[in-house]
């Protein structure tokens, strides 16, 4: 398999891995409280339901960038970069959304991470494709 290829397909494979367990998540809370529709007003739904909409708002742009850079056969070790810095991101924004109360640190550091991971990805691409 090309390198640049196997680096993206590791961190699309744990993106989405961390996508499915957001969306468990959701649906666990919502058997607890025994919502179908909605949060119910309950808090703790209410932050898995934006923890999971949060992540599939940013992180299918996340992979689309990684398939991009793969495209263009950018090193190995700089997909792994933008992959590990958009993984990481998600992780802890995920893990501030669920657990810390707003504002919460994670929160802000997982979106700084996120917006440098994507940042990184389109200086690349458009500076390769220009280059």
């Amino acid at each position: 398999m090309v390198p640049s290829i196997q680096a993206t397909t590791l961190w699309g494979g744990l993106l989405i891995l961390l996508v499915l367990a957001l969306s468990t998540l959701v649906v666990r809370r919502r058997r607890r409280f025994q919502i179908a529709f909605g949060d119910g007003g309950h808090e703790p739904l209410r932050d898995a339901i934006r923890a999971f909409g949060n992540a599939t708002e940013y992180v299918p742009i996340g992979i689309c960038a990684l398939i991009l850079l793969a495209f263009l056969g950018v090193p190995p070790w700089l997909i792994h970069g933008v992959g590990g810095v958009m993984f990481t991101g998600r992780c802890i924004h995920g893990l501030g959304m669920i657990y810390q109360t707003d504002p919460s640190f994670g929160r802000v550091v997982g979106m700084l991470l996120t917006w440098l991971s994507l940042l990184m990805a389109a200086v690349v691409l458009v500076g390769w494709s220009v280059l």
